[in-house]
């Protein structure tokens, strides 16, 4: 029998799909907080040079006067264009002729600068620290910053190619408890480490946990799956990882000390670890590589569980235009919105974050489009895989979008004209694609030469695996 037919017969969306993604819902959002993390741990405060007289308390007790700490300040600290306190340098010698200075002179001599050699004084009214005043960050040293956030991407990057391949290889449920428990080591020892290249590593490494357990909640959960509910979960995953970037928004507002922050969001992991546990592996995996017994173990796990009352069959929702045309039709949206707003006056703001909107919108429908479409697409022998490929395409996407911001010396709105371009053309090369709406998923490289008759059959090298309704 095809495991399709079996999935029917011991439910495809009952009491265990939903307690699976009871399970699972939690691990995508505060995966989520981990990979928009740095969004608030790096954030770069307001900062000055220290300054001997100023910020000494002792000199400051004895010498200022009647002094305020902004005139002292002026006499300190260099003015920028915009008449603010410099943030990377101070005078050499203190300049106390511009107390008398009421107007600019234009023939005065520029005072000697220098750069901040003992370090900086930084604004702590919204965040007490960040990894920015941790290890001042700042002037010359602000590119480091940005070092951080590229090798937590890089992680993810190599995670998704490593933790396809196990994935596939080992099963999914223990490549994610793996996972779980390596997230919860490094991201607790991230919060106390004082080294800031250890914590770059420690970083890189969150980004290898976080990205294979998304793919793999993901395929726990759609391989259990009957295709009309399919793209109904697959949204409920999206909104999942909506949640997270909220929920850390909220946590960034409660918890503002970096480290303190970094711990919040990294210690709920172990108790996933321990949760997982009740987690039942894809018996499509189990079945696929030659585990008949363990995955009809599983399935009758599932069949219990739901009552073997078909319990699914009342709960149905498809997007009714089919993968493909769902996909070019937000993705054409995502485009237009993006060449439109590019011509829009600058002065007309409501009309510009409305059309932003329009096309944030759209992207994030066509992302769970395009979710659905490479589950039902790749088969489950190779599906991890796929998963990592995509995540090396999405991270190379995102690498190279601040880039084309560098074309703007060239031509002002050239990199918007692209990025509005290249999602129509994606679109029209979506339509390439085979249609696979209400179509079950593929197992085997079998079910994927013969497609149009869609077999079920389990087949091997030189064997043929029967999967009977027990």
């Amino acid at each position: 029998m095809a495991f399709q037919e079996l999935l029917d017969q011991v439910g495809g969306l009952g009491k265990f799909q939903i307690l699976q993604m009871v399970l699972i819902v939690p691990f995508l959002v505060m995966t989520a907080c981990q990979m928009f993390l740095e969004n608030f741990t790096t954030v770069i405060p307001g900062h000055r040079c220290w300054v001997h007289t100023l910020d000494n308390d002792t000199v400051s007790d004895n010498d200022s006067g009647i002094l305020s700490p902004d005139t002292l300040l002026r006499i300190f600290i260099p003015l920028d264009s915009d008449l603010r306190p410099e943030k990377c340098h101070r005078f050499i010698h203190p300049q106390w002729q511009l107390l008398h200075l009421n107007g600019s002179v234009t023939n005065m001599t520029e005072p000697d600068k220098e750069t901040c050699l003992d370090g900086w004084v930084y604004d702590q009214s919204s965040f007490p620290s960040t990894i920015v005043t941790e290890w001042d960050l700042v002037c010359n040293y602000q590119s480091q910053k940005s070092v951080v956030q590229s090798l937590f991407m890089a992680g993810m990057l190599v995670g998704g190619l490593i933790g396809g391949h196990l994935s596939d290889r080992f099963g999914r449920k223990l490549i994610l408890r793996w996972c779980l428990l390596q997230l919860t080591v490094v991201g607790t020892s991230a919060a106390f480490v004082s080294n800031f290249h250890i914590y770059c590593l420690l970083r890189f490494l969150s980004g290898c946990s976080s990205i294979i357990i998304l793919a793999n909640d993901g395929m726990l959960i759609t391989e259990w799956i009957r295709p009309p509910s399919r793209v109904m979960v697959i949204t409920v995953i999206s909104c999942a990882l909506s949640v997270g970037h909220i929920l850390l928004g909220g946590l960034a507002f409660v918890f503002r000390e970096w480290r303190t922050l970094q711990l919040v969001v990294s210690v709920p992991f172990l108790v996933f670890f321990f949760s997982s546990r009740w987690l039942v592996e894809s018996a499509r995996w189990l079945i696929i590589n030659n585990k008949p017994e363990e995955g009809l173990e599983a399935l009758r796990k599932v069949a219990y569980t739901n009552g073997m009352q078909n319990a699914g069959d009342a709960l149905t929702m498809e997007n009714h235009m089919g993968r493909r045309t769902t996909q070019t039709l937000f993705m054409f949206l995502v485009g237009l919105s993006v060449l439109v707003n590019t011509f829009v006056p600058q002065e007309m703001q409501t009309l510009r974050v409305a059309l932003a909107s329009v096309g944030i919108s759209c992207a994030a429908a066509s992302v769970t489009s395009f979710s659905v479409h490479i589950f039902e697409l790749i088969p489950t022998v190779l599906r991890a895989r796929a998963l990592g490929l995509e995540t090396v395409a999405s991270r190379c996407g995102a690498t190279l979008a601040p880039l084309l911001m560098m074309l703007m010396e060239y031509l002002s709105i050239l990199p918007w004209i692209i990025y509005g371009v290249s999602p129509i053309i994606a679109g029209l090369a979506v339509l390439i694609l085979p249609e696979t709406r209400n179509l079950p998923l593929l197992d085997t490289l079998h079910d994927v030469k013969n497609n149009k008759e869609f077999s079920r059959k389990v087949n091997e090298i030189n064997s043929f695996v029967k999967v009977t309704k027990f």
